[in-house]
């Protein structure tokens, strides 16, 4: 058995973590950000490398621009601040996440448009057709989310953007896209497998969810044989990815 040691803060860190206006985002320093397609648009390399695969799958940087990804603080403080100033507080609340509650500051989520004269750095043009679409039925397999869907406003406290897209990683896109899931949604659900006692599985590969111990390193015994991934919620403990031998 190996024993899983993690601190606190690892509740913050990993590519599950839900950033929304309930849970803000943790700073930390960015030290594996890549340049997207050549641009001066940054992702963690994870995220970007996962993109590129996925855009020469379907031949997408011809038609389609990367917008914008990693912010800073400040960045995102003067976004919103712009905003405010041009298109007033409604339509601010609505599409700009409130500085420090924006996923763009965890480096693993983009907006995409399609390339064109004049882009607009809020709202892209993304549709649900031509290259666009292909991009979405293929985005799961490279563990891709649309973070934004239409009829989840409430729960994710953002309007409908079809052009915000979040890297989440496999097989989480796939399940997720498969039941309808937001990530707020998903990480609600994962809560019902305790690790330990009951795990979900999705064709080889195991999931379940390891709650933190308050402001002490949480503890868990593993199985040498198998390997594991895992990723802090950003709430309230962490999510276990396993596969190997032995998995009933």
């Amino acid at each position: 058995m190996n024993l899983l040691l993690l601190l606190p803060e690892a509740v913050h860190q990993g590519d599950l973590i839900l950033v929304n206006a309930y849970h803000p985002c943790h700073p930390a320093p960015r030290t594996d950000l890549v340049s997207v397609a050549g641009t001066e648009v940054l992702l963690e390399r994870r995220a970007a490398q996962a993109l590129d695969r996925l855009m020469a799958a379907i031949g997408g940087w011809e038609a389609i621009a990367p917008v914008s990804g990693w912010r800073s603080q400040d960045e995102q403080q003067a976004i919103w601040d712009d905003s405010l100033q041009e298109n007033g507080p409604d339509f601010t609340r609505t599409y700009v996440a409130r500085p420090g509650c924006s996923e763009h500051q965890t480096g693993l989520a983009i907006d995409l448009g399609l390339r064109q004269d004049h882009i607009d750095f809020i709202r892209p043009h993304f549709p649900y057709q031509g290259i666009a679409q292909d991009f979405r039925r293929e985005m799961a397999r490279y563990g891709f989310i649309q973070r934004y869907p239409a009829g989840k406003e409430a729960i994710t406290g953002i309007g409908h953007e079809p052009w915000h897209f979040r890297y989440v990683g496999t097989p989480h896109a796939a399940l997720m896209a498969e039941r309808g899931l937001t990530l707020e949604e998903y990480i609600s659900w994962l809560r019902s497998f305790p690790y330990g006692s009951r795990r979900l599985r999705c064709q080889d590969t195991f999931l379940s969810f390891l709650p933190a111990v308050p402001r002490a390193p949480t503890r868990a015994h593993r199985p040498n044989r198998m390997a594991c991934a895992l990723s802090g919620n950003n709430v309230d403990g962490f999510l276990l990815t396993e596969w190997g031998e032995g998995h009933g």
